[in-house]
């Protein structure tokens, strides 16, 4: 009789047990589900922009038997490069000269190897050309190979085209993108007959400057700076509430 007890004792608690984990599970269920009615989408917005800066750089050099000459000979050309510059309407203030920088010119047997003997040295002076003026500089770089055929050991190095205002634009498109982000989320709720609920979450995605109708793109972001005209785009990720 005892063993009867017993065992009615044991189911009793054993059901109790089912209840309460079934009424846990059940729970956790409705609670997976109401996490589930949402709906996350990915907005964007772009906008052509033109370049409002211009960088320009490169260098004069000159090679002699002396480290001496080679800087007499470099600080020539330097001075014509200089007057080219002014010639073409280039204030000083936009032209910075670079510390002058100077290498030993080694000699090399058959082998590759150095044999101790400095043949001369070669002096560089770099220069940089930073601009708003983006047209006349761009005509100014057309017109260097007059440098060149005066004699004057010029190279210039490809412009990089800068946009200034894109901390500003950043704040108008993201803003864009977040309308756009909503109302796609709102079509998609729409079209599984639901109705779009409250925003969940918002996070900003990289922003991609790029050459005007590029498909280039980056996880990381992508910031173009050899074209003259580009694209911003600025992408957001968003989730919403499913009502």
């Amino acid at each position: 009789m005892a063993d009867t007890k017993d065992n009615n004792g044991g189911l009793f608690f054993i059901a109790i047990a089912l209840v309460a984990a079934s009424f846990i599970l059940g729970h956790q269920l409705v609670e997976m589900r109401k996490a589930g009615d949402m709906i996350s989408v990915t907005g964007s917005a772009k906008r052509p922009i033109v370049s409002d800066l211009i960088v320009w750089s490169g260098n004069v050099s000159s090679q002699e038997g002396t480290q001496q000459d080679a800087y007499k000979s470099v600080q020539a050309h330097a001075q014509r490069m200089q007057k080219f510059f002014k010639e073409n309407g280039v204030p000083d203030a936009e032209v910075t000269m670079k510390p002058v920088s100077s290498e030993q010119i080694q000699e090399f047997n058959q082998n590759g190897y150095q044999t101790g003997r400095i043949l001369g040295y070669r002096v560089n002076q770099n220069f940089e050309i930073r601009s708003p003026r983006v047209d006349a500089i761009e005509e100014l770089i057309k017109k260097s190979d007059q440098l060149i055929s005066e004699g004057v050991p010029f190279s210039g190095w490809g412009a990089q085209y800068l946009y200034t205002k894109l901390a500003d634009l950043r704040i108008e498109m993201l803003g864009e993108a977040m309308k756009d982000a909503s109302e796609r989320a709102k079509v998609m709720a729409e079209s599984s007959g639901s109705k779009l609920g409250e925003l969940r979450d918002a996070r900003m995605g990289v922003f991609q400057v790029t050459p005007r109708n590029s498909t280039d793109v980056s996880d990381y972001g992508y910031y173009d700076t050899s074209s003259k005209e580009k694209d911003i785009t600025a992408v957001v990720k968003a989730s919403y509430s499913l009502d």
